[in-house]
């Protein structure tokens, strides 16, 4: 109990002092994580937009393959991406490996299927009579998906956090892409294994509790979505 009172004062007084160990890996999580999230959310709502468009033949197949990839193991994600960049890959000449650019790339992969199956099924359980009077009233396909888009767009919203949420919680495919490099690659996740191996709590409850703290956030954020678009 002692041990755990411990770790958990010196763990706050690193919060408090803005430990600059602390900073660096949380500020490089945010990047690494904003950045995949902007890339994901455009792909997400791009393959929503194309898939409400019109109907074509291979449409349903393509909807199972996103809801399949919804739950995408991680590590699959990484181990796949690894062997793309890897010097006897095919781009392998990129040299993108062990870098965050590799990092936001396995980030987007994961939460770009989120996004998108969450956000067409908030379209297509969407009041039918909004695209009939978009229709009505003279609108293109175009505008009325966009049209009723908008009208979802909490849900749409609640879905993006959806992403966000996984990917900062996203530990195996980042460290098999990403290296965990000190100053470099290390992120909250991978330095929270790091850290807990190594024996140095301090910094591993620290960021512990610093992620916790955005998952509630993004929880309150996404509840409150939700209810604003029922």
């Amino acid at each position: 109990m002692d041990f755990l009172l411990n770790s958990l004062s010196k763990a706050f007084h690193l919060i408090i002092a803005l430990d600059p160990e602390l900073l660096g890996i949380v500020m490089l999580s945010f990047k690494v994580s904003g950045l995949a999230i902007i890339i994901s959310a455009a792909a997400g709502l791009f393959i929503t937009l194309a898939l409400d468009l019109r109907d074509f033949t291979g449409k349903k197949v393509i909807v199972t393959m996103i809801n399949t990839f919804m739950g995408l193991p991680p590590v699959v994600a990484g181990l796949t991406l690894y062997l793309i960049l890897s010097r006897s890959g095919p781009l392998g000449f990129l040299n993108l490996l062990y870098t965050p650019s590799a990092m936001v790339i396995v980030q987007a992969i994961l939460a770009t299927p989120i996004i998108a199956g969450l956000s067409y099924a908030a379209v297509v359980s969407a009041d039918p009579s909004l695209r009939f009077t978009a229709y009505t009233l003279g609108a293109t396909p175009f505008q009325a998906t966009v049209k009723i888009m908008k009208n979802v767009r909490y849900s749409v919203l609640a879905s993006v956090l959806a992403g966000l949420g996984r990917i900062l919680a996203e530990v195996g495919a980042v460290l098999i892409v990403g290296g965990n490099i000190a100053g470099y690659t290390r992120v909250m996740t991978t330095a929270i294994a790091l850290e807990a191996d190594k024996g140095d709590f301090e910094l591993a409850v620290a960021l512990g509790i610093i992620l916790l703290l955005i998952a509630f956030a993004l929880n309150g954020l996404l509840f409150y979505f939700q209810r604003k678009g029922k």
